[in-house]
């Protein structure tokens, strides 16, 4: 799903840019922007990686000094709001009789020996491996599952988790300005931005391949 949304996303990130006054974009783009990533911290539906990457490529393209500076503000702070509504649910599913949806959507997304490896990471590093989850692609729910389980409150999650959502919207970001700067009009900024975050998040799943492929030829 998040390779077909991508592209799309990329191409209405652009198609305004050339036909929509600059302070129209900025009125309409962040709180879209903000909107975007907060569904998709709650749903898997949304690249928001690229989304952020895209947005960064468009704001590079503008006139505004500190439209960049909002993209960054935007995402992060849409992703830290989303993370903790997703925990807080979570919560709530551990102390329900009847367990909660929320809760077992996020089992359903943490295969057994992702989580197994995000709780004994979280026992050794504590604060510091919720950074790295949000910065490794699909490493997120695992890593929130294994703080569900063990049960942190909601404001030590939030401590470890305002960095962590600091570092992925500046990660992202910088790739869309590297994509950005690249090319002269932005929508091939934004296809070279899309095209290094799916790059970035196929990465780990190969490796994760080769590793399963290596280990079963030789067992």
């Amino acid at each position: 799903m998040a390779h077909v949304v991508a592209p799309l996303l990329a191409a209405s990130a652009v198609t305004p840019a050339a036909v929509v006054p600059e302070s129209t974009q900025r009125a309409l783009g962040y709180p879209t922007l903000f909107l975007l990533v907060l569904i998709g911290a709650l749903v898997p539906v949304i690249p928001t990686g690229a989304l952020v990457s895209s947005a960064a490529v468009v704001a590079l393209h503008q006139t505004a000094p500190l439209s960049l500076a909002l993209v960054f503000v935007t995402a992060s702070m849409a992703a830290f709001l989303g993370d903790g509504t997703l925990y807080w649910l979570g919560r709530r599913g551990l102390t329900s009789k009847n367990g909660s949806r929320w809760l077992e959507a996020l089992r359903a997304r943490a295969p057994e020996d992702r989580l197994e490896q995000a709780q004994g990471k979280l026992a050794d590093h504590g604060v510091a491996v919720l950074v790295l989850s949000r910065l490794v692609p699909a490493g997120r729910i695992p890593v929130m599952l294994a703080c569900l389980l063990a049960k942190w409150p909601l404001r030590r999650f939030s401590r470890g988790n305002l960095p962590a959502c600091l570092a992925w919207a500046l990660t992202y970001q910088l790739i869309g300005i590297l994509g950005g700067s690249l090319f002269d009009e932005p929508w091939q900024g934004v296809l070279a931005a899309v095209g290094l975050t799916l790059v970035v998040s196929a990465v780990p799943a190969v490796l994760r391949r080769v590793r399963y492929a290596r280990g079963s030829q030789h067992p």
